[in-house]
């Protein structure tokens, strides 16, 4: 496979989770270590890392242990389950651009005292990735109606913390809005880079063995770009914002490896069937 490097270092559990929703979610099924060993060498990660994202990741509860005879396998929990399907309506259905804006917001707004920094700092990193953008000082918004109601529980800062809906009034610039609020030069820099990374594979193909590892790579960073992207509304994006051609380079790769994919998972992975009660 021609090396294929990331702007940033991928961490073995986000490969982990994108191996998984692509060879395990929805199949019942459960893989062999050795098969996971052997297609993230492929993809640049050793044995070690490997073996221990898979033991952390049963500890977190995001995997499930069976064993087979002498070999080890390992499968997903409703937790991991439920993660990887919320990924994959990210990719398949929600999307890269965002056409069908309503004109709604969603406002948040929080004070908490100096006493509660450390659960401050944990509200505005959800806050970031959840999509919102700080407007104000301790006021911040996002595009469309977005539930925040689980994130606000779980922090345990629901008495700090009002949401609202709202549109902007005619005379408000929305777009000089958007450009103060998010970063969006460094966004269009990450799927500039992803096209300019991944474009080659749209008319070459990599050795049927590593496909697998090849797309494992590619899912991955596709998808880190998009969770951060806040899917802001397009018409009031600069006109050659590049979200768009980097999801078509996605889509036309992905579909593009499809067969040379299923042909190395058939060689390279052991799977079978899960079986109830273990753990």
């Amino acid at each position: 496979m021609g090396r294929v490097t990331t702007e940033e270092p991928l961490r073995p559990q986000s490969l982990m989770l994108t191996f998984l929703g692509d060879q395990v979610l929805g199949r019942d099924v459960c893989v062999y270590s050795g098969s996971v060993i052997d297609v993230f060498a492929r993809a640049g990660v050793g044995e070690q890392a490997t073996r221990s994202t898979l033991t952390r990741m049963v500890a977190r509860g995001l995997l499930r242990r069976q064993r087979e005879g002498r070999r080890m396998y390992f499968g997903l929990t409703e937790h991991s389950a439920a993660i990887l399907q919320d990924g994959e309506r990210r990719i398949w259905q929600t999307g890269a651009v965002n056409r069908h804006w309503d004109g709604t917001w969603t406002l948040l707004g929080f004070s908490l005292p100096d006493s509660q920094q450390r659960r401050r700092h944990d509200l505005r990193s959800k806050l970031n990735w959840t999509g919102f953008g700080p407007l104000f000082n301790g006021l911040w918004i996002a595009p469309g109606e977005v539930d925040v109601s689980d994130l606000v529980a779980e922090l345990g800062v629901a008495a700090h913390v009002k949401v609202f809906r709202a549109h902007a009034d005619d005379g408000t610039d929305v777009g000089s809005m958007i450009e103060e609020t998010w970063n969006l030069s460094g966004l269009a820099a990450r799927y500039e880079t992803f096209v300019r990374r991944w474009a080659r594979w749209e008319t070459s193909l990599p050795d049927v063995d590593d496909a697998l590892a090849l797309r494992l790579l590619m899912q991955t960073e596709w998808l880190r770009i998009i969770r951060h992207d806040p899917r802001l509304p397009v018409r009031h994006l600069p006109d050659d914002w590049p979200a768009d051609v980097a999801e078509r380079t996605f889509r036309t790769v992905y579909d593009r490896l499809a067969p040379l994919v299923d042909a190395a998972a058939g060689r390279l992975l052991d799977l079978v069937p899960v079986r109830q009660g273990q753990a």
